[in-house]
């Protein structure tokens, strides 16, 4: 059995606030680069996905290969992935679910996703697409991980502190009575001052005539209106599809 404890889940997900911190930072060290972003201009003959659409393709037909989504915080954005060839030796999972991808929020983290870019990137082209969509995809990636993990394994935590409760509630249908259940607003208050503080030391040392920073309080936010939300979201999925045991 994977070791399985609320200190656990917390120190994984304070590493994925740090990650993700890391690849917005790399991805800003271009522009906003909007060519990478429209149909049809790729580059590819006869293609009509734009570019970025073809990197995070591609980039998960490989990942699929490999395993990948057969672990449940891997959420593939893309459909009609190829089966894994790689065979796997998993551990047990505490997890009490029939289908990993009942718990897919990978459609509103894209959306989300492609909306902070203005908000972070600097304006105007820079003729880098080809790294601009891969830290794209590195980004995106990270943050989807993040916010699966929390709703797979902190929904689970939940339940079992109170499974009475979470198990009324899904039976009444009462979605308001779920959300305010898994609600912790002390403990998001918390994660968003965090990954603030995060951002301002991680890029203390930073030469700005060169390099670009990323605004900590777009992050800060990002956290609060996207990523808390959409775990939130996710572990209520969770607990909707959970099997009795």
């Amino acid at each position: 059995m994977v070791e399985f404890s609320l200190d656990r889940i917390a120190s994984v997900l304070e590493g994925l606030e740090e990650t993700i911190i890391y690849k917005l930072i790399d991805r800003i060290q271009f522009k906003r680069n909007e060519p990478v972003y429209q149909p049809g201009k790729s580059g590819f003959p006869g293609e009509t996905a734009s570019l970025f659409e073809l990197r995070l393709r591609y980039q998960e037909e490989m990942d699929s290969l490999f395993g990948r989504f057969m672990v449940p915080e891997e959420r593939p954005f893309t459909s009609n992935l190829p089966p894994p060839k790689r065979k796997r030796i998993d551990p047990d999972s505490p997890l009490h679910i029939p289908d990993y991808n009942l718990v897919n929020l990978t459609p509103h983290i894209l959306e989300d996703y492609l909306s902070l870019l203005p908000r972070i990137c600097p304006p105007g082209d820079d003729g880098h697409y080809g790294s601009s969509c891969e830290h794209d995809v590195y980004a995106l990636q990270a943050i989807s991980r993040r916010i699966h993990y929390g709703a797979f394994y902190v929904g689970e935590v939940k339940y079992r502190q109170d499974p009475k409760k979470y198990e009324r509630l899904v039976s009444l249908g009462d979605r308001e009575g779920l959300i305010e259940a898994l609600t912790r607003k002390e403990v998001e208050d918390t994660i968003v001052k965090r990954v603030r503080e995060k951002a301002c030391t991680i890029q203390a040392t930073i030469r700005t005539p060169i390099r670009t920073q990323l605004n900590a309080e777009v992050v800060a936010e990002f956290y609060r209106n996207t990523i808390i939300p959409l775990t939130k979201e996710g572990e209520l999925l969770y607990l909707q599809h959970r099997l009795p045991g």
